[in-house]
């Protein structure tokens, strides 16, 4: 049959990424408690397409992801993307797998126990020049404010908040350290299931912990720079200001692998 993908365009340019996207498979990911979970996965599966070729073949990154189906980690999905470069025959290939990341969190006094999901993301590119791993995570915690604190005679204004942080790693590391590093550097964790006695101590553990979200930031970005393993990584914290028609947001971006006065004065790392 006419292979009407290899024609040549009509427009001869260049195009950086295409591909297909929001295929749903389930995914066996690393746990640090126990060893691995299933969950489901949104993937995004892309490559470059030069200027000779009229389309890519769509069908190909879907074979290439059913022949793969395997649990997430550096070696299998370079094992994906290498399979998707050769089948394509493209020079970059990509993929993002978006999934939810499962805790069994226990209250902090009752010791009750309820399951917490965390929106994480797990992105690989390959080109001849290597290969890049980029992890993203979304921790949701609780703020309290200090200046509400401070002004008020009784009570102040508290919130959810949502950390994203976004990682180039040097090696792999639990996706739990980063989850433990987020819920640190606020007034206090979330949960799903809290009873009175859960409820009275977080409530009053925040109100002793009160944070900005620019406190909160500074305190996720010590964290990664004293990590280790850490590359790059840019944080955001976001609060769901609870008495304002408005968000606040604070952002730490560094590169580990460039000079300190770089990062601090000019250095933007896209990560």
């Amino acid at each position: 049959m006419e292979d009407v993908q290899s024609h040549a365009p009509q427009v001869a340019l260049n195009i950086d990424r295409v591909g297909v996207r929001d295929l749903h498979l389930p995914l066996l990911v690393r746990d640090r408690s126990r060893g691995s979970q299933q969950t489901v996965a949104k993937v995004d599966l892309g490559v470059d397409l030069p200027s000779s070729f009229k389309g890519t073949h769509m069908s190909r990154f879907v074979e290439a992801l059913e022949a793969w189906n395997d649990e997430i980690s550096y070696r299998s999905v370079r094992r994906l993307l290498l399979t998707i470069k050769e089948r394509l025959g493209a020079r970059r290939a990509f993929a993002c797998f978006s999934f939810p990341y499962f805790i069994a969190k226990k209250a902090p006094v009752s010791g009750s126990p309820a399951t917490v999901a965390y929106a994480c993301r797990l992105t690989g590119e390959l080109d001849d020049s290597g290969q890049s791993f980029l992890l993203e995570a979304d921790v949701p915690v609780m703020t309290v404010c200090p200046c509400s604190k401070a002004i008020s005679r009784e009570g102040a204004h508290s919130q959810r908040a949502m950390v994203r942080m976004r990682l180039r790693m040097k090696a792999f590391s639990w996706l739990e350290d980063f989850i433990d590093i987020a819920e640190a550097s606020a007034s206090s964790a979330v949960y799903t299931l809290l009873k009175r006695e859960d409820e009275k101590f977080v409530t009053e553990n925040a109100f002793a912990h009160p944070t900005f979200v620019e406190d909160v930031v500074r305190n996720v970005a010590q964290r990664l720079l004293e990590h280790g393993q850490v590359e790059r990584f840019s944080v955001e914290v976001e609060s769901m200001e609870s008495i304002h028609n408005h968000n606040a947001f604070a952002r730490i971006e560094r590169d580990l692998t460039v000079a300190p006065a770089r990062n601090a004065e000019e250095a933007r790392p896209e990560v």
